[in-house]
């Protein structure tokens, strides 16, 4: 597929993303969800690094749905499968990784300033940087099959 788009990830992506600690609660990271109005967490280690992301449905499926405390479980317990991209690689690039994922978010690392998150690349940075195609391309190659 021919792509237009010459824009950066870090052009598209929400900047100020903030992690919830590898140490801290599925507890913590859901009222960090709540008041941030976020489906996802970025989940990073001790040297604040990232080593996975979380979400509420993680949250609801693997603790709450299993009758597990969300309050005694460590975030970094279902950090999972961990998919990124350099702040620098193209938006092309950002929505083809998505789309081989099948994943609806993404990190953006800064990898010329030592690997720091920077940023997530959502479905609504999408929709507000890319065309109509990219768009309905995304939407089919990931949710088609899910």
């Amino acid at each position: 597929m021919t792509r237009t788009t010459q824009l950066s990830a870090r052009d598209i992506m929400t900047s100020g993303v903030q992690c919830v600690g590898a140490h801290q609660s599925l507890m913590d990271a859901a009222k960090m969800m709540r008041d941030m109005n976020v489906g996802c967490l970025p989940i990073c280690g001790d040297n604040n690094k990232l080593t996975g992301m979380i979400t509420d449905r993680d949250i609801v499926v693997q603790c709450c749905a299993e009758g597990i405390d969300p309050a005694t479980v460590q975030a970094g317990s279902l950090a999972g499968q961990l998919h990124w991209i350099d702040a620098s690689a193209t938006a092309d690039d950002a929505l083809a990784m998505m789309e081989q994922h099948q994943i609806k978010r993404l990190p953006v690392i800064d990898v010329e300033q030592g690997h720091q998150l920077c940023g997530m690349i959502t479905e609504a940075n999408l929709a507000k940087n890319l065309t109509d195609a990219q768009i309905a391309e995304f939407a089919t190659r990931v949710y088609a099959n899910a």
